[in-house]
């Protein structure tokens, strides 16, 4: 950890001495080939005429705040970043190397996460496996890893022919995209997406079931009179005649609720609830029946959009008295209403002249 620019400085400083000091030591002692990826070097040289202890004891005296340490061919192998090389007597072949401390979990089939999350470890893992020169028998090792990963977490082993098979999306040239990032919640999430298929706006998804938020013990449970001291978005129920009326409040929902009943008790015609009774003659009841509270939330887009999702779900149901010119016409909210079994009755969507 530190600062953002520790890593850029570190490879400035890192490739300053390769070119002003290292590269005359490596000519000197007649090493084959040098590699190195950040702080992992490979170096390749033939012991008849390099001495690489001296190589490395070189190495620690070319500044005193770097000490290179030093590991060699073991059984004719040796790893580097992700891979074991093996040395032949006519060629170097590789292989997948992963660290004993390595573990086969990746998401699980079974897990409530995008498509695209669940199969970039699968993708990354088949990707590699083409990448990387291997010969028949890496290559079939480690074909049957991968498959035995995938059937460990409940995939089927033929989504392994499918990515290979599948072409990546080409990028549309001069062509300005903006990204959106919709919370993944089951295929429902799909419908909603869809729409934005022919327009230039992307989808990127991301994950509610974090393991910050496993982790993170939950919140006592509320009293009632607790929750009303809470804002949002919230429903009022007419309780003669089952209409509803949506609101959101920056205070508390006790204190919405009290405007409400102050207008109906002193015949203020100001809030459209209090309107409706007053009109038909109904009655008012208590907060804790006609009052339900649908979102918590502080003021902001959210609480707008969500209330106007509400304003817009009972005005498909025909039961809002808000003010149905206030309801635009929105894909979104219609894909998302399509898709409550509630609201099977009325088929139509919202377009108000």
């Amino acid at each position: 950890m530190g600062a953002p620019s520790s890593a850029i400085l570190s490879e400035i400083f890192l490739q300053y001495l390769e070119h002003t000091k290292i590269v005359d030591i490596l000519v000197q002692h007649n090493i084959i080939g040098y590699f190195r990826y950040v702080d992992d070097i490979l170096v390749i040289y033939d012991t008849n005429l390099t001495d690489i202890n001296e190589i490395q004891t070189i190495f620690n005296t070319l500044t005193p705040t770097l000490k290179f340490t030093l590991e060699k061919e073991s059984e004719h192998r040796i790893s580097f970043l992700d891979l074991t090389v093996h040395n032949t007597e006519s060629m170097f072949s590789f292989s997948i190397y992963r660290k004993p401390t390595s573990t086969d979990i990746i998401i699980p089939a079974e897990s409530n996460h995008p498509p695209e999350h669940k199969h970039a470890p699968i993708r990354h893992l088949t990707n590699r496996l083409h990448r990387y020169q291997l010969n028949d028998t890496y290559e079939k090792q480690e074909r049957q890893i991968i498959e035995q990963i995938i059937k460990n977490n409940g995939y089927n082993a033929s989504i392994i022919r499918q990515l290979e098979h599948r072409k990546p999306k080409q990028p549309t040239r001069n062509e300005k995209t903006t990204w959106a990032t919709f919370t993944y919640f089951g295929r429902q999430t799909r419908n909603i997406t869809r729409i934005f298929k022919d327009t230039h706006v992307k989808i990127t998804f991301k994950a509610n079931n974090t393991i910050n938020k496993i982790l993170t013990p939950k919140a006592p449970k509320l009293t009632s009179d607790q929750h009303y001291q809470q804002s949002g978005v919230y429903c009022l129920t007419c309780p003669d005649c089952s209409m509803k009326y949506i609101g959101q409040t920056g205070r508390s929902f006790r204190k919405g609720f009290q405007e409400h009943f102050h207008d109906f008790k002193y015949n203020v015609r100001k809030s459209n609830f209090a309107t409706h009774l007053l009109d038909h003659s109904h009655s008012i009841g208590p907060i804790n029946e006609i009052m339900s509270i649908l979102h918590t939330s502080n003021k902001g887009r959210t609480m707008d959009t969500i209330e106007r999702l509400h304003i817009f779900r009972q005005t498909r149901l025909q039961t809002q008295i808000n003010d149905r010119n206030t309801v635009k016409p929105n894909a979104i909210f219609d894909v998302i209403c399509s898709l409550d079994p509630s609201l099977s009755v009325s088929s139509t969507a919202v377009h108000p002249s």
